[in-house]
């Protein structure tokens, strides 16, 4: 199993990022998937998930300035950042996770840098 995030780099205030998860290894339309971020610090918090059904959820923080969504043709999920802030610099995470029999199926990605400065 591999999530392999990327589109992470600096950016100015203001800016806007593309970060994808590509995925290999599950029935990736299945699972449910998120974004998660840790800053330098502070513990890993939820930024984002989309169920299998494509419902999503945010956390206060980002709504209305990121969009999280899937593809299940190519097993990717991504995350549409807008109107960044310097407090969004983190190193983000994909998550996908499947719940099976009893049984919870729990994969991360590697993550990537997200550096929000002038």
């Amino acid at each position: 199993v591999q999530l392999v995030e990327s589109g992470g780099e600096l950016v100015q205030p203001g800016g806007s990022l593309k970060l994808s998860c590509a995925a290999s290894g599950i029935g990736f339309s299945n699972y449910n998937m998120g974004w998660y971020r840790q800053a330098p610090g502070k513990q890993r918090e939820l930024v984002a998930t989309i169920d299998s059904a494509s419902s999503t959820n945010y956390t206060n923080s980002v709504k209305g300035r990121f969009t999280i969504s899937r593809d299940n043709v190519e097993n990717t999920v991504y995350l549409q950042m807008n109107s960044l802030r310097p407090d969004d610099t983190a190193v983000y995470y994909c998550n996908a996770v499947f719940v099976f029999q009893g049984r919870t199926y729990d994969f991360w990605g590697q993550g990537t840098h997200v550096t929000v400065s002038s």
